[in-house]
């Protein structure tokens, strides 16, 4: 008897909400496994199959925020320390076989039909296939994968078998898989990958757990499941048989089938940690939260139910030119970030990870990206910005450590992080294109300390949490201002003070073409955001002010002299500028070569790892006026021109914002976009001169992980980032939204192809409803007791509170044109 079954999934319309695929790609298969990753905060599981193994295409595995383990290794005769994010124990194998053939696994069955789907507005990823054993028995699988929302250390996959052309025993094999290591990252494989022991396993009931412990760190991690077998909507009872393998747990269950009667499998799984608080033991807690977990039904609903909360959070809805695709690569960049930073994150002592809990990329570490991420959360989840940044806070110990090391004062924040806040950079990283390893000296990227002030002024501009500031927010910015203080060398000769020996947002000038390796002279960037931190410190010592807080001055040993001296430097700090009046990313930037673009993109193609390419031909990027991402730039990014220009003034410097357009043009023809966060820079600061230009960047930014242009690494985990940036466009820079002086102020300069906007944000206690297209802006405040609000559009002051609207109209525009005052 044959039983005829369609797909459902290919049933489903085409959505704003689903990513699809439909036909098998092993080149592309490790960058769907990062796009296919589910996450709760907690922890996350990249999309790889369950019968899938690590086998150099395939590689599932499962982190959870905050594990990491530090190893040795010997690269070319010597040894390195590195720290690492850990692959765990692998939670999804379940496969089947039909008697005696073998098991489902890649190349063993035929494959007729496969269709994947993650469905965003659900959190879920969802598989349907046909297949074909060597027995030519036809098989139709659907599975249905979640990692809760509302249970942070719980994971469930359903999976339905139904026999379609036979009959007979079809066993079901389900395990636990601790012979895993990292092994995600190419670049990576002269180093040491196996971070756990020998695991410990064992079985009760239909209970199997595996538990396993990181060798340096001294983790233990723990993971309790249990596979349960219904048929016609009723219990069966199956043949049991233990996994006889010492790295592995769990057992093949055995029963009767018939041709077009499908039998679920229903597989949850636990996951604790030694890191989690409120627990005795790891395997204690995941057995008694294995018991306390409901059927996969309830499980879903609830699960459901938090996402839709979720999305509340998040909303933001568009009218585009591409409709339906434009708003699924919005939707996905949301997803990632809510599902790697939720309210689950916010009682864990983990900061913002650069490449998400999507792979082993940057191996885990916490770079600068929070500076891109934080406006989305400042503005919905607040409170989870709030816990993000005492991640920074925690490790200033550490950051006093660094500074003294570099001979400074105050507190300097490694480049990259990881568990204890210890610089984690490494000193080389590997060149594919020349075999040799390069020197990596980005931990001269001192600017990392300007990030932690800037995100935790947004934080208070958006929520006036003086109470933050008190406790934990003067004393960073204070030790920050410190750093830069002592970092600081006057010169007589111009009555002006240098920041020597640091590297900007441009990774590809570490030094001057003479004196690689040491770093630069007055950045631009570094310089003006530096001034920029010495007045915002200034502020909240007005803000702070008061009887109330003159303790925590005195206990931070902060004296009037102290702040006279950063008063004067914000005063006097060198800006380096162009022959022609820009300016100049370093001073020296002018003396360097022009670079022939246009020869380098017909003899490579794809230029975007100039430093690789140059490297490879014994030369160098500090030789020539090449970037691989914007460093001047960033300043028009993070600061409005309303901003921009009274620090400089300040600094003495009469800039004028006529500038501004040329400058942009200048270092966009001169860079290489060789970091994901470049088009969204680039597209920023364009989108007032040049709108169409700006919107095309944002596209191209939207694609970069689902495209994988940086070719490669997105199978090495999302880039979380870039992400956030492409959302924020839309949120905050085409409609000049900025949180600034205590009011929320709107300019809104929608690109042509961007027809309306309507989102929900949080500020300063209200929930405001926005809703803003090229005729006007429409702002709502939900009801509610918070103290009202200015609301300033187009330079109009309203005040707004519970319950009220704005309405604006806005001027016309000339048709077609592309910019906006």
């Amino acid at each position: 008897m044959t039983t005829h079954l369609v797909c459902s999934l290919c049933q489903t319309p085409d959505s704003q909400w689903l990513l699809s695929y439909t036909e098998a790609d092993p080149a592309g298969e490790g960058t769907r496994e990062a796009l296919l990753t589910l996450g709760n905060g907690y922890l996350a599981t990249r999309g790889a199959a369950p019968e899938d193994t690590a086998d150099g295409v395939r590689y599932p595995a499962t982190y959870v925020a905050g594990v990491y383990n530090r190893l040795t290794s010997r690269v070319h005769g010597h040894a390195r320390d590195d720290e690492s994010i850990v692959n765990l124990p692998n939670w999804l194998p379940v496969t089947f076989r039909a008697e005696d053939g073998p098991w489902f696994a890649p190349g063993a069955y035929e494959v007729e039909h496969w269709h994947e789907v993650l469905d965003m507005q659900h959190g879920v990823l969802l598989r349907e296939a046909f297949v074909r054993d060597p027995a030519r028995r036809r098989t139709h699988l659907r599975q249905e994968r979640l990692v809760s929302l509302n249970r942070p250390h719980t994971a469930a996959l359903r999976t339905v078998l139904t026999p379609i052309d036979w009959d007979g025993t079809l066993h079901v094999r389900s395990l636990l898989d601790g012979e895993v290591r990292n092994d995600n990252v190419a670049a990576f494989d002269a180093l040491a990958k196996e971070h756990l022991g020998e695991p410990l396993t064992g079985r009760h009931g239909d209970t199997y757990w595996l538990v396993a412990e990181t060798n340096q760190s001294e983790i233990r991690v723990a993971m309790a499941a249990r596979t349960l077998l219904r048929r016609e909507d009723r219990p069966v009872i199956a043949a049991v048989r233990d996994v006889e393998d010492p790295r592995r747990a769990g057992y093949r269950l055995s029963l009767s089938v018939s041709p077009g009667v499908p039998v679920t499998v229903d597989k949850t799984v636990t996951v604790f940690t030694s890191r989690d608080k409120a627990i005795s033991e790891p395997l204690e807690a995941a057995r008694i939260e294995l018991n306390a977990t409901p059927g996969f039904d309830s499980l879903r609903k609830e699960h459901f139910l938090a996402w839709e909360h979720l999305w509340k959070r998040f909303h933001l809805s568009f009218q585009g030119d591409d409709g339906t695709a434009e708003r699924r690569a919005v939707n996905l960049h949301i997803f990632h970030v809510a599902q790697t930073l939720s309210r689950n994150t916010a009682d864990l002592d983990v900061g913002v990870p650069a490449r998400g809990l999507h792979g082993e990329g940057y191996r885990g570490h916490i770079f600068w990206d929070e500076l891109f991420v934080f406006p989305i959360l400042n503005l919905r989840m607040p409170e989870l910005t709030r816990a993000l940044l005492l991640y920074r806070y925690r490790r200033l110990p550490q950051a006093r450590l660094l500074a003294r090391e570099t001979g400074a004062s105050g507190a300097l924040f490694p480049w990259q992080s990881g568990s204890d806040g210890r610089e984690e950079t490494p000193r080389e990283f590997f060149n594919p294109r020349s075999g040799r390893w390069m020197a990596d000296n980005s931990r001269r990227q001192y600017h990392i300390d300007i990030a932690v002030a800037y995100n935790i002024w947004l934080y208070y501009q958006a929520t006036a949490d003086v109470d933050f500031l008190a406790a934990y927010g003067a004393e960073l910015l204070v030790e920050i201002a410190r750093f830069w203080a002592s970092l600081a060398e006057y010169d007589s000769a111009d009555d002006r003070y240098h920041l020597r020996g640091v590297m900007g947002p441009d990774e590809f000038h570490d030094g001057y073409p003479e004196r690689p390796g040491v770093g630069l002279d007055d950045n631009a960037y570094v310089n003006i955001m530096t001034a920029w931190t010495f007045a915002r410190v200034q502020e909240v010592h007005e803000i702070l002010g008061g009887h109330h807080t003159e303790d925590l001055w005195q206990r931070l040993g902060v004296t009037a002299d102290e702040l006279r001296q950063w008063d004067h430097l914000s005063r006097r700090l060198h800006v380096p500028f162009l022959p022609g009046g820009l300016l100049a990313q370093f001073e020296g930037y002018a003396d360097l070569e022009e670079l022939d673009w246009a020869a380098y993109r017909a003899k490579y193609g794809g230029i975007g790892r100039l430093d690789l390419i140059l490297e490879s031909e014994g030369d160098t990027t500090n030789r020539y006026k090449a970037s691989k991402q914007p460093d001047v730039l960033m300043l028009f990014y993070l600061l409005s021109v309303e901003e921009l220009v009274p620090v400089l003034e300040r600094l003495g410097y009469a800039f004028d914002p006529e500038t501004i357009p040329e400058t942009i043009a200048y270092y966009q023809a001169r860079t290489s976009h060789g970091s994901t966060l470049s088009r969204v820079v680039h597209s920023w600061v364009s989108s007032r001169g040049n709108r169409q230009g700006s919107w095309e960047l944002l596209c191209e930014a939207l694609s970069a992980d689902l495209a994988d242009t940086q070719g490669g690494t997105t199978r090495e985990g999302i880039h979380l980032g870039a992400m956030a940036g492409t959302v924020d466009i839309l949120q905050r820079c085409y409609t000049g939204l900025e949180t600034r002086a205590d009011a929320l102020r709107l300019h809104p300069c929608l690109p042509e192809n961007l027809k309306w906007l309507d989102f929900d944000l949080r500020y300063r206690g209200h929930w405001l409803h926005f809703q803003i297209s090229h005729e006007q802006v429409l702002v709502r405040a939900r009801p509610g007791a918070a103290a009202p609000v200015d609301v300033i559009v187009d330079g109009r002051r309203h005040v707004l509170g519970g319950g009220e609207r704005i309405l604006h109209r806005l001027p016309e525009k000339p048709p077609h044109s592309s910019s906006c005052p």
